[in-house]
């Protein structure tokens, strides 16, 4: 069996063909999604992506679940997982209810709803809103939002908690930053470039154009997917078997022993995740 992981970030395994954006491990391949999948037809029986169909655009979004076609075998497994925005709609509105209802221990439930319904497609900063949500010294709902979003989350309130404790490092003499820039600039083309656009642009270009660039890195959300929306999706490209699944449910023989959706001790990496399982036809489209 060939197995092909796409967008893998931190999570992929030895006996996979694991592609990133940048490369994060040893054998990660750093390779555009947006430009396609480097790799001939029907080269995998199995291609898996986890939240990376959320960033990108709907028209690329069917690119890519075109070219997962492609690069499948007939009778290959796509596993697509995604934000389940059904289920973030529904808690919002369960939450909602409970604040209307005078429930005033659901409140900061109801903003972590709206945080998780909006930030991640708003935020015009790395981490946006829901950093500074988490990062929060007296976070009464800690529990809450660690079941709803799993490790990753879990990961950032302890490092926020240890932050606001740890002594802060002695920052470096101006001299020595004055003489760091100095070796940026002549070394790196790059940062003359930024250097100089810095001199030559107003301040509210320079944040405009910083806002941009953010918006284009990767971190926004251009799209939102439930159950009915990414079926219709996967059926469009030519696939077929289309259902919902869980986190430890697959067609991929002995799917939890890669640990890409639960972790070692059987939890769930992302709790709030919509999975869904189709399969390539043996006819061709």
């Amino acid at each position: 069996m060939k197995y092909l992981n796409l967008g893998c970030g931190n999570r992929y395994h030895p006996d996979w063909t694991n592609i990133n954006f940048t490369s994060t491990g040893k054998g990660v391949i750093a390779h555009n999604l947006k430009h396609g999948i480097p790799f001939a037809d029907a080269s995998f029986d199995v291609v898996y992506h986890s939240h990376v169909l959320e960033h990108l655009t709907k028209t690329e979004a069917e690119s890519l679940i075109t070219e997962c076609y492609r690069v499948l075998r007939p009778q290959g497994i796509l596993r697509v997982v995604v934000p389940d925005l059904e289920e973030i709609a529904r808690m919002y509105l369960h939450s909602l209810e409970q604040v209307n209802h005078g429930l005033s221990e659901w409140a900061d439930n109801y903003e972590w709803m709206l945080l998780e319904m909006y930030d991640q497609t708003v935020r015009n900063q790395s981490g946006g809103e829901m950093m500074i949500f988490l990062s929060r010294s007296n976070l009464s709902n800690q529990e809450f939002v660690i079941k709803r979003c799993g490790v990753e989350v879990k990961n950032i309130i302890l490092a926020a908690q240890k932050a606001t404790t740890a002594t802060q490092p002695v920052p470096d003499s101006n001299f020595k930053n004055i003489l760091k820039h100095i070796y940026r600039f002549l070394r790196y083309s790059d940062y003359r470039y930024q250097a100089i656009l810095k001199l030559i642009l107003k301040p509210a270009d320079k944040a405009a154009l910083n806002i941009g660039r953010f918006r284009q890195g990767g971190e926004i959300h251009q799209w939102m997917y439930d159950h009915y929306s990414l079926s219709v999706l996967l059926g469009n490209c030519g696939l077929e078997k289309i259902i919902p699944r869980t986190a430890d449910e697959s067609y991929i023989t002995n799917w939890t022993s890669f640990n890409l959706d639960t972790e070692t001790d059987g939890s769930i990496y992302k709790p709030d995740s919509l999975y869904m399982e189709a399969v390539k036809p043996d006819r061709m489209i």
